[in-house]
């Protein structure tokens, strides 16, 4: 077997779980046992020994960052927890009742009047991956697609004047769509399809990373690999959503995939380049150090787009 297989099914069962499932085709049974395997085992028992007997994570639904509800959530759908799991619904369970905002949309906030674009999106992707059925749903696909902007994609701070779409904002969005239609809702799904599709030609009118006027990059970090990555957008969260989405390869992608492909190092290991700063339940994985999660996601996407015309 590879050796960079082999170096990924050495790591935390999350890591092995989702290497058999995306680089390796392993069969159903196969999958079930090991994603089982999640909550007792490793990084994923770690996340669930660190909830109160409230149900929260940090001290509420979202502070302290990264150590909240919201964010424990987020990663414990990112280690490929299962979406059965009893603590975890029950926590998702309690985002429905947080008070919507002005416009519609959870809001989470005491003094702000104004529902965030950017966590509705992953509160639709936390409240769809736990498979919760309820009539707020409805309310946060209303409020997302009334705050889809001209140009295709999304922004927080719409309420501030923006006229211009974020792909923080964006990748967000469509992360919670995904979930949306990957679980089988049936609420304005055409609409939703519509806006996915506005969304995905946003990202790629700015080739993932530049400025759509000058060319420039927007923002070095969006280039740097790390894991995990809250709500910031990146090349690697990018192209593994286009990938969750079944994009088919597009020119505009191959900047950023030639990217990966020169951050690869001698050793066929990609690296955790930063991490985003802030209160953190545990390090899963050292800066400067080779990464197991930036190795699969990135040949996740490698091994997706491997017909790209030369660029493989």
């Amino acid at each position: 077997m590879d050796p960079i297989i082999n170096w990924l099914l050495s790591g935390d069962i999350s890591i092995v779980y989702q290497t058999r499932r995306d680089l390796l085709s392993a069969g159903l049974d196969d999958l079930s046992e090991l994603q089982q395997k999640i909550e007792t085992d490793g990084w994923g028992r770690r996340f669930l020994n660190k909830r109160k007997k409230d149900g929260h994570w940090g001290e509420g639904f979202y502070a302290p960052r990264w150590s909240c509800t919201h964010y424990t959530l987020l990663e414990l759908i990112g280690v490929g927890i299962d979406p059965q799991n009893q603590k975890c619904r029950e926590s998702a369970r309690m985002i429905l009742g947080c008070k919507l905002g002005q416009e519609g949309g959870i809001n989470y906030a005491r003094t702000v009047k104004y529902s965030d674009v950017c966590i509705n999106g992953m509160v639709l992707n936390i409240l769809c991956y736990f498979q919760m059925r309820d009539e707020l749903l409805a309310a946060i696909v209303d409020y997302l697609l009334a705050k889809q902007m001209n140009d295709g994609g999304w922004n927080c701070q719409y309420f501030q004047g923006a006229v211009h779409s974020s792909l923080h904002t964006t990748v967000s969005v469509l992360d919670g769509f995904d979930a949306f239609l990957k679980n089988k809702y049936e609420y304005r799904t055409e609409e939703i399809k519509a806006a996915i599709k506005k969304g995905i030609e946003f990202i790629l009118v700015h080739r993932l990373f530049r400025s759509h006027r000058t060319g420039k990059v927007i923002d070095p970090r969006m280039l740097r690999l790390t894991y995990p990555p809250r709500w910031h957008y990146d090349i690697v969260r990018g192209l593994d959503l286009f990938r969750s989405l079944d994009v088919p390869y597009d020119e505009r992608m191959k900047d950023a995939l030639e990217v990966l492909l020169h951050k690869r190092r001698q050793d066929g290991k990609w690296v955790l380049q930063m991490k985003h700063q802030g209160k953190v339940h545990f390090d899963m994985e050292q800066v400067g150090k080779a990464s197991r999660w930036n190795t699969l996601r990135v040949l996740r996407i490698l091994q997706y787009y491997k017909s790209s015309e030369d660029l493989l």
